[in-house]
């Protein structure tokens, strides 16, 4: 659910670059009251873990779409909704800035999507109440679920508004929303499974890291080294390897732009603020569409790529610029998480 710049006007995506940068300082700011300085290195982790999760795209049956993890659930969760904001929007940058996943203009509207409502809304209101302040596996998956939708759901809403707003592009509003909102809906049940299937594991290996997020001050101490270190090694493992059985059919989004439009992507205008940030993502993309850039001959793109919608011949597509991407990926935002959470600290 990256949207690309073809998407949005300059207003709307600075407008939503300024909500975005409100969203980070208020979090910053409510992180660093916390004082809790386990949530540094989860921070890292789970960052490396969403990054390469969201490589892996899986079909959705009988549509010819397919989706991935968002993790923003996830992340409000094990984090608390502060910190998994602050991850996320580390996350998008790393993805926009050296991938080329998700324009560097629509960036601010990608960390409103993605972060805000499965952080700020999801959570506290849907997935809070129904897991309560004890859960077991079947509330975990019970609240998991309709949080992970809801999220999602408000997500692809606002990608349609976005884009209705900004008045760019000749998608009519009925009929876009009435493909996003049904295909996103059948994505965010998977990621509401994979989401419990998540939180049920840490809550069975570690059940107090599942505290931080609701009372960091009065939870039990605790020593998760085991339980980072495999979740590390997951995120190894996805980015590196299991990316190469990624879908190679077009994601929700595109999806639904093909449908409406005919076209799974938009052509950019060619000068202005589109140009300039296009000009400047080329510069800063070196692993673009998770694949080596071309020398001479045609690009190696990854078969995760959200943004690409290109097609592989073969499945798995086996693919060294899928797997460098994938470890490269998860180190840069392990560390970017990483260091915001170490910067907050810093300056408590």
């Amino acid at each position: 659910m990256h949207m690309a710049d073809a998407l949005i006007s300059p207003a709307v995506g600075g407008a939503m670059w300024a909500a975005a940068a409100g969203l980070t300082i208020y979090s910053a700011k409510k992180v660093r009251e916390e004082k809790d300085d386990r949530k540094v290195p989860l921070m890292g982790v789970m960052g490396a873990f969403v990054f390469a999760a969201q490589m892996i795209n899986f079909t959705i049956p009988g549509t010819g779409s397919s989706g991935h993890l968002g993790g923003g659930l996830i992340l409000a969760v094990l984090l608390g909704p502060h910190a998994a904001f602050l991850t996320m929007a580390s996350i998008l940058t790393v993805q926009a800035l050296f991938f080329a996943d998700g324009g560097l203009l629509a960036l601010g509207c990608n960390i409103i999507n993605l972060g805000l409502f499965p952080c700020f809304i999801a959570y506290p209101l849907i997935y809070k109440p129904l897991a309560g302040r004890s859960p077991g596996g079947r509330r975990i998956l019970a609240a998991s679920i309709p949080a992970a939708v809801a999220g999602l759901l408000m997500g692809a809403f606002a990608v349609v508004m976005e884009t209705v707003f900004s008045g760019i592009t000749e998608l009519p509003f009925f009929t876009f929303v009435l493909l996003m909102l049904p295909i996103h809906l059948a994505i965010g049940i998977v990621e509401g499974l994979v989401t419990a299937g998540v939180l049920t594991f840490v809550w069975k290996a570690r059940p107090e890291i599942m505290g931080i997020s609701e009372n960091a001050a009065s939870s039990r101490s605790w020593s998760a080294g085991k339980v980072m270190a495999g979740i590390l090694a997951v995120a190894v493992v996805t980015g590196g390897l299991l990316s190469w059985f990624a879908s190679a059919n077009p994601d929700g989004l595109e999806w639904s732009m093909a449908k409406t439009s005919g076209h799974e992507e938009l052509a950019s205008p060619e000068r202005g603020a589109h140009a300039t940030m296009a000009a400047l993502q080329e510069k800063t993309a070196f692993l673009p569409d998770y694949g080596f850039k071309p020398s001479g001959g045609q690009e190696e793109h990854g078969a995760a790529s959200e943004s690409s919608g290109g097609e592989s011949e073969s499945w798995p597509s086996v693919s060294a610029g899928t797997t460098v991407s994938g470890l490269v990926g998860a180190a840069m935002t392990l560390m970017l998480a990483g260091l915001v959470g170490l910067g907050i600290r810093k300056f408590s």
